[in-house]
């Protein structure tokens, strides 16, 4: 087997409770808040646009929360590392076109054929070399592409609903410039708060409660088995989570000196997105910000207690999950897209960069993201893939030179 061993001797009650701080707390405590505004507002916007029902959403954001929390402190704890495990954002962004021509079970069986697939990857050792023969522009100019229409959104948001998105985009400037200020408060609840306020305002906030609508009854979904999902979902959902979000998120932990079970973190992955499938939610994945987060600050040897918190957090945002649905879709359309752009606008900077600013495979970067923009479906297979294709393609005709970069450094 080539899974990292877990930490000797293991990690003990005691040990949990000598290691914790406030200073590991407060970290947890603003990866969770990170993990459940901006990216939330991302499943609601994807998932109503491709008209899944309230009960829908609920079961989806259950997964996302409980079923990936429960990783979460099984890696922290075993590993004794920050491994924050949620779920894929571009792979969510990913499967809201899909939605408009699959059916959401059809949908389904292309997050567990993605499982399956990162889950083999994970127990074979090849996961490194995988990640080492994609290139990352390519891929970054798909991500751009996929995420280009949640800065529209907002853009029209602006335009639309003035007195809700203005706000909200007033105050998330304002404390990222205000760098004392966004440290008590981040940026993206700043805006969560100052909306929900506009919101109140406006009088258009009638969310009909009930006891019902509290805990979570998640879905479960009997999975249908489509050649269309599998070539249109497949590869681009395990090219996203491996190169995209897992790399993100061993890159960024590595840099304050965590060494991340790879392969142990590829078969979480895999599990996890057969598992969390089959109440509806996208592929799961080691998350990059939220263990960025939580290891900011703070003694290396303790950080694993940041993820411990971010994990109990997330078991129950996860069985609260039809309540914050419910609030959440009584706001006004701008909340959400603003909310959603927002947490995107980032990550959209992050894809361009990497696309274009490294001199490799920009070409191919670049017809990658026209491909993927233009949103056309050919052979019933959505763009997000012929992107990846037409990219791959151009850069070997015309960028072959950068392929033999590809691994270094």
């Amino acid at each position: 087997m080539s899974l990292e061993s877990p930490i000797r001797p293991p990690t003990r009650l005691r040990t949990v409770l000598r290691d914790m701080g406030t200073v590991y707390s407060v970290n947890g405590l603003i990866g969770f808040i990170f993990a459940s505004t901006g990216p939330v507002a991302v499943i609601l916007a994807v998932g109503t646009r491709g008209g899944l029902s309230e009960s829908d959403l609920a079961s989806w954001i259950f997964g996302s929360f409980f079923l990936n929390g429960l990783i979460t402190l099984l890696f922290c704890w075993l590993y004794r590392q920050p491994l924050a495990f949620f779920w894929t954002i571009p792979g969510t962004v990913l499967v809201g076109p899909a939605l408009g021509h699959l059916s959401f079970p059809q949908v389904i069986g292309a997050f567990v054929a993605s499982g399956v697939v990162m889950l083999l990857l994970g127990l074979s050792g090849w996961v490194r070399r995988a990640m080492a023969v994609v290139p990352m522009p390519i891929v970054m100019g798909m991500v751009a592409g996929v995420f280009l229409r949640f800065g529209v959104d907002l853009v029209h948001s602006l335009h639309d609903d003035a007195a809700i998105a203005a706000p909200m985009v007033i105050a998330f400037l304002l404390l990222n410039a205000w760098h004392a200020g966004g440290r008590r408060m981040p940026p993206m609840l700043g805006a969560l708060l100052v909306g929900a306020i506009a919101v109140a305002l406006s009088g258009r906030f009638a969310p009909e409660l009930s006891a019902a609508a509290v805990l979570a009854r998640p879905n479960l979904y009997v999975p249908e088995w489509s050649l269309q999902a599998m070539v249109e979902l497949v590869v681009p959902l395990v090219v996203t989570v491996l190169v995209v979000q897992n790399g993100q998120g061993v890159a960024v932990l590595k840099a304050v000196g965590h060494e991340a079970p790879i392969n142990a973190a590829t078969v979480a992955c895999g599990i996890g997105s057969i598992v969390t499938a089959f109440v509806g939610t996208v592929s799961t994945c080691l998350t990059g910000p939220t263990n960025a987060i939580i290891a900011a600050s703070g003694e290396r040897e303790r950080h694993y207690t940041g993820g411990l918190v971010v994990g109990v957090l997330a078991l129950a945002f996860g069985l609260l999950s039809p309540f914050f649905t419910r609030l959440m879709l009584a706001t006004p359309p701008a909340f959400i897209a603003t909310l959603a752009g927002l947490a995107m606008l980032r990550v959209l900077q992050t894809a361009f960069v990497t696309a274009f600013g490294g001199g490799r495979f920009t070409l191919g970067a670049l017809v990658t993201f026209v491909v993927t923009v233009a949103d056309i479906a050919i052979l019933n297979v959505g763009a997000a893939f012929w992107g990846l294709v037409a990219g791959c393609l151009v850069s070997w005709l015309l960028e072959r030179p950068d392929f033999g970069t590809l691994g270094k450094a």
